[in-house]
């Protein structure tokens, strides 16, 4: 099965308004309209049978919003695996890791940057401590600013993953945006951490993204396209092309998440 671990889809009212955000913060065009229509659409042109989807709450105040609307998604699209998310300034959320739970949410998204944490904040710790083997954690890793400064880093991911063994991670943008040569020095070996491959191939050369194909075992690659910021079939085709992938290897980086524990 054929897994895109990496998108965002927003609910109709707000669809145009947090895609004309993302333009603007990122200096871009989005592929997409940001709605669950064109995602399915755009992932099945692109041949990918299922799709994670990723939400995220920048306050407190939105952690129970985002989350209900992750299980409406999964709920109303049998082809969308919906993560929740949490606030580590959200003082409710071991009751909430229960209700995720209980309600067939598989995973949690953590975007330090666009969430206002660090990912070394203390008040994250109890919260890793108690989904270990519950829940699979997506989180944005990478930055321009230095890694000290930064809100998340391959540093502060490798303390993570080797305080909680237990825990399932997965670092976006091939463990860290704009922090490429970090994440191959700080996340090798490491069983508890994935990588997905979004955001990366249309910044990194051909020698960058061979190392970056060549610094993990092959089944720790899972794809990623980060629509609606990019195109599923023309995120495949350039992370092809630019990795100069042959066919099979292109088809196991596709097909990885549908062994990822816990996710299906």
């Amino acid at each position: 099965m054929r897994i895109d671990i990496h998108t965002h889809a927003f609910h109709p009212k707000i669809a145009a308004k947090a895609v004309q955000h993302l333009n603007e913060a990122y200096d871009l065009h989005c592929e997409g309209d940001g709605t669950v229509a064109h995602l399915l659409q755009c992932e099945k042109a692109a041949g990918i049978d299922r799709c994670v989807v990723l939400c995220a709450a920048t306050t407190p105040a939105q952690v129970i919003p985002a989350n209900n609307y992750a299980r409406d998604l999964q709920r109303l699209h049998p082809e969308i695996i919906a993560f929740g998310t949490l606030h580590p300034a959200y003082t409710r959320w071991e009751e909430e890791l229960d209700s995720m739970e209980a309600s067939g949410l598989r995973g949690i998204k953590l975007h330090p940057d666009f969430q206002g944490f660090r990912l070394d904040d203390p008040r994250l710790l109890p919260i890793f401590e108690a989904a270990q083997g519950r829940f699979i954690f997506e989180i944005h890793i990478g930055s321009a600013l230095p890694a000290q400064q930064a809100p998340s880093c391959p540093y502060k991911l490798a303390h993570i993953a080797r305080t909680f063994p237990g825990l399932t991670l997965i670092a976006a943008h091939f463990g860290g945006y704009l922090m490429w040569d970090m994440a191959i020095d700080a996340l090798g070996g490491m069983d508890n951490v994935w990588f997905d491959t979004s955001s990366s191939s249309p910044f990194v050369t051909p020698a960058l993204l061979h190392r970056l194909l060549q610094a993990h075992p092959p089944e720790r690659y899972l794809f990623g396209s980060d629509w609606p910021l990019y195109d599923p079939l023309e995120e495949r085709q350039r992370l092809q092309r630019v990795g100069r992938l042959s066919d099979a290897a292109l088809e196991r980086i596709l097909t990885n998440a549908s062994h990822l524990p816990g996710l299906l």
